[in-house]
């Protein structure tokens, strides 16, 4: 039994790496470096959470990680993810050296292109001398394990999925954004595993969502329920909300642990009021 299950997440397979990894994940971008970042990371650990994703850009983020890691004793099935901005192979393999090093780790279990949302950018990284090469020389290396990528762009994310060269994906999916389905349908039938960005909306609809609550809205647009929406396609491998303290953790985890299934008309219903709303 692995601590996510002991813990009452659910795991999932996070595509060809055939690593189980907790449904719920932690998107570490804004967890601030402060005692209650450390808190909350520490938390999410405690928790059963056993991914967590940063990148070398999120400043501090991988800092933080490494010293909370450092303090404690680390689950033998935590999945840590990073990201490099870099373009080339040498800029990509400078970042892996160094997220090894604030991490504290030996080896990084996914390493991802960060944000390649341009054909352009998609090119650079995939041509001879691009930041592809610098990933598949680490994991020569032995220094990260598998390789991924991230997108905003509907078609850099096709070929990415079809190339047969990254074991994962990042992107945007939720009621608000369901555009990305067929995505990870495709996905899914490459045995790609599928990391989702913003599942509760992102650009502050959480925080206003939780205001709209604070002043009585009693409709169904929950960040639960936007977790549970995520959670309700199988192909989905982990959504990694963001939380900057222990008490977004807590309501992150309990969400997962007491979730029913979502069927397609509370999942209609539930694009339907973010389309309203927002």
């Amino acid at each position: 039994m692995t601590k996510g299950e002991g813990a009452g997440l659910k795991d999932r397979r996070l595509g060809r790496t055939g690593r189980m990894v907790s449904e719920l994940g932690l998107g570490a971008m804004d967890t601030p470096t402060s005692d209650r970042g450390s808190d909350a990371l520490q938390s999410a650990i405690d928790s059963g959470i056993t991914f967590i994703d940063t990148a070398r850009e999120y400043a501090g983020s991988e800092m933080l990680i490494g010293q909370v890691l450092r303090e404690m004793q680390i689950p033998p099935n935590l999945c840590l993810a990073s990201k490099t901005f870099s373009r080339t192979a040498n800029g990509s393999q400078y970042d892996i050296d160094r997220s090894l090093k604030t991490l504290g780790c030996d080896c990084i279990s996914l390493y991802q292109l960060h944000d390649v949302s341009t054909l352009e950018a998609w090119e650079a990284v995939m041509n001879a001398g691009g930041a592809l090469e610098g990933l598949q020389a680490a994991r020569e290396r032995g220094v990260i394990e598998n390789i991924g990528i991230s997108s905003h762009t509907a078609e850099v994310l096709r070929m990415a999925i079809t190339c047969g060269e990254f074991d994962t994906v990042m992107l945007e999916y939720s009621a608000f954004y369901p555009v990305t389905a067929p995505l990870i349908d495709l996905a899914a039938e490459h045995d790609v595993g599928v990391i989702v960005m913003r599942p509760v909306g992102g650009s502050g609809r959480a925080s206003a969502m939780r205001g709209r609550i604070a002043e009585g809205y009693d409709g169904p647009l929950t960040p639960a329920n936007l977790l549970r929406y995520v959670w309700s396609n199988s192909a989905v491998s982990v959504a990694i909300p963001g939380a900057r303290y222990p008490s977004r953790i807590n309501e992150n985890v309990a969400t997962a642990r007491e979730r029913r299934p979502m069927d397609s008309t509370e999942r209609l219903t539930l694009e339907a009021e973010a389309s309203r709303l927002y």
